[in-house]
């Protein structure tokens, strides 16, 4: 399994104030979309959210998203190694996802076509 790359996550307050930070720092424009009941943008390697307490906490659950380019194969290498699926593999606005739990602990996000 590769890791094409990394996107970090932040929990931000007013996602329209926090959105032209990070477009400036990154040189990106944003690509917004919503989820599991949180508002998103992702900009660079940055994946901004707000929302309820309760959906952005699922949302900050997960330590980072990992970017692979056969999901299939990386949630199999992974189960492979010690994770735990928490989320199996679905569609979402931007590909396919699952949710790990690594064996000391981390869990995190896989997504690919």
């Amino acid at each position: 399994m590769a890791i094409d790359s990394v996107v970090v996550r932040q929990r931000v307050e007013d996602l329209d104030a926090a959105v032209p930070f990070y477009e400036k720092l990154t040189g990106s424009t944003a690509s917004r979309f919503a989820f599991a009941g949180v508002t998103l943008a992702s900009v660079g390697p940055f994946l901004l959210f707000a929302g309820p307490d309760e959906a952005a906490q699922r949302v900050a659950g997960v330590a980072a998203t990992l970017v692979v380019a056969d999901l299939n194969a990386a949630v199999e290498e992974a189960q492979g190694g010690g994770a735990e699926i928490v989320m199996p593999i679905r569609p979402t606005p931007n590909g396919h996802r699952a949710v790990l739990r690594h064996p000391h602990g981390g869990v995190f996000e896989y997504i690919g076509p």
